[in-house]
């Protein structure tokens, strides 16, 4: 079986459905793979073996322009591999450059089945959007996919909304395996700056407006003012368009000393922010699915979300975590008090267990590859 991968970015540009390619490919023993995807820079080599994918980049490390530009580019270059090597499978991941690239892949050969795999995480009413233009091409990227697999029901209920008629299954991303690296809290916590008798709020994501930092920041004027809790931290993993507006925001609150700004966190490194965490908090606008929800919940972290997009399919209040309302400071405020109040220690402490049960039992990698295994082989076959 061979499958040729279609992805508008892959390593070392890493996020979460470059990772769910790697955990999964690395994982399917029966297919040979081959990716094409941008060059997002000068640096990237242009044809490299990574595990067990050969990765072919198109582009001059120019952005936008190679985005713009790929799905033609891609197009013509898998049309002369698949000269030599007969593809199987075009498997394009989401629905935007690399979803236009295996469009007109399959167009020129139909023969090979196309899988479209759903990982978008940002508003869908502003993806189309942007992409009104070319709304008929862009709507056919789901009608003329044989076989459509989407990381949350949300996604699903997307690709019938744009008129995809084949078989769709929502098979979600996981989570790699609570790390063995034996982290002391207590030096994680010195490392940050956080006293012995603080509580620590820690959020891991883009710093961009559908993330809904800004309200988590605002939440904590509400703690210190209504609530007077005042030994509460917030750690910020993560970087974005947004970073310079949250500090103005964290300086005008006049919560410097609460607030930490962490940057760019390498995925690795994550866990121990999570092991040092009193409670995780993310108020998404919207969400795709949401995998740092589920990596703290694997570490046993208490996590607060909001009701959108791909969170209820994991996400039950007051079983496996706690809502706050959308754009909803004070709400956030109140799910955190609740959680940190000693009165509900034990409430807490089952809903954590619960959670992580949940994400070992649901949402590992092992599972996840044997599932699109078999989307693979349906297809196929």
């Amino acid at each position: 079986m061979k499958i040729l991968i279609f992805s508008t970015a892959y390593f070392p540009h890493v996020g979460g459905a470059e990772v769910a390619v790697k955990e999964i490919v690395s994982r399917v023993k029966d297919a040979e793979f081959s990716m094409i995807t941008v060059r997002l820079d000068k640096k990237d080599t242009a044809q490299e073996k990574m595990g067990n994918i050969i990765v072919y980049r198109v582009g001059w490390g120019l952005g936008i322009i190679d985005k713009l530009l790929f799905p033609f580019r891609a197009a013509r270059l898998a049309n002369k591999l698949h000269r030599q090597e007969k593809y199987d499978i075009a498997w394009s991941i989401m629905a935007s450059f690399s979803g236009f690239a295996a469009l007109f892949f399959k167009k020129k050969n139909p023969e090979v089945k196309f899988l479209l795999t759903l990982q978008e995480g940002d508003d869908l009413a502003q993806v189309e959007k942007k992409v009104w233009l070319v709304k008929n091409w862009f709507k056919e990227i789901f009608t003329r996919a044989d076989y459509i697999q989407c990381i949350s029901s949300y996604l699903a209920d997307w690709a019938k909304n744009m008129g995809a008629t084949c078989a769709i299954d929502v098979v979600p991303n996981g989570v790699n395996r609570v790390s063995s690296i034996k982290y002391q809290v207590s030096s994680i916590r010195k490392d940050l700056g956080i006293g012995k008798n603080n509580k620590v709020i820690v959020t891991a994501s883009r710093l961009v407006k559908k993330n809904g930092i800004g309200d988590l920041i605002k939440s904590f004027s509400i703690l210190n003012i209504k609530y007077s809790i005042l030994n509460i931290k917030l750690v910020i993993c993560g970087d974005g368009e947004e970073r310079n507006k949250l500090e103005n925001l964290v300086k005008k609150l006049k919560i410097e000393n609460e607030v930490k700004f962490k940057g760019f966190v390498e995925p690795n490194e994550l866990p121990k922010y999570y092991l040092a965490a009193d409670v995780f908090c993310r108020p998404s606008l919207t969400e795709g699915l949401g995998n740092s929800f589920l990596e703290a919940m694997a570490h046993g972290v208490p996590v607060i979300a909001t009701p959108v997009g791909g969170i209820p399919d994991f996400l039950e209040d007051g079983k496996t975590g706690w809502f706050c309302e959308v754009r909803n400071p004070e709400s956030i405020a109140e799910k955190i008090k609740y959680i940190l109040d000693d009165k509900n220690e034990d409430e807490v402490a089952q809903v954590v267990n619960s959670a992580k049960q949940m994400v070992l039992e649901k949402y590992n990698w092992g599972g996840i590859a044997e599932k699109m295994d078999n989307v693979f082989n349906k297809l196929i076959k």
